[in-house]
């Protein structure tokens, strides 16, 4: 049986995992493909800017904004991502995960004041968005089975 500290280590690892890999498909095909390609480095960077704004604090330049998105954005979805969690129905988290993340990705942008363009630009933009956190929840869902497998196979 496991300990709750390698369960926990478990979660985390696989949540950064997944949050690894949606980072870097989104860097490498908005190189690609920068007509359609979802840009939720832009939506991070405003949301940033709004905190800080909010907050009467200083407003970093292009790059350093950037530099701390990317950070948040890989923390943030690491942890989301850890939910997935250990054993048992990890498949069909990373999946609900995924699916929920990329569909927020799409609509919640326009409401929470960051435009729609980013990720709502086009059917192929929506449809990239929501692949690439499905995409997330199934690396964070593989590398949390294949890691039970392996420590079973300690055993």
């Amino acid at each position: 049986m496991k300990s709750t500290s390698s369960s926990f280590l478990q979660a985390l690892g696989s949540g950064l995992a997944g949050a690894l890999i949606l980072n870097i498909v989104h860097e490498s095909v908005r190189q690609l493909r920068p007509v359609d390609a979802p840009r939720m480095d832009i939506l991070g960077k405003r949301g940033l800017r709004k905190l800080l704004f909010k907050a009467n604090a200083p407003q970093p330049d292009e790059n350093t904004a950037y530099g701390l998105t990317l950070l948040g954005d890989v923390a943030s979805n690491g942890l989301y991502y850890s939910l997935v969690g250990t054993g048992r129905g990890v498949w069909w988290r990373g999946i609900a995960l995924g699916l929920a993340a990329g569909v927020g990705g799409v609509v919640l942008p326009g409401p929470l004041g960051l435009g729609d363009g980013p990720s709502n630009r086009t059917p192929q933009t929506k449809a990239m968005t929501v692949a690439w956190y499905l995409l997330g929840g199934l690396v964070a869902a593989g590398t949390s089975a294949w890691w039970s497998q392996a420590t079973t196979e300690e055993e």
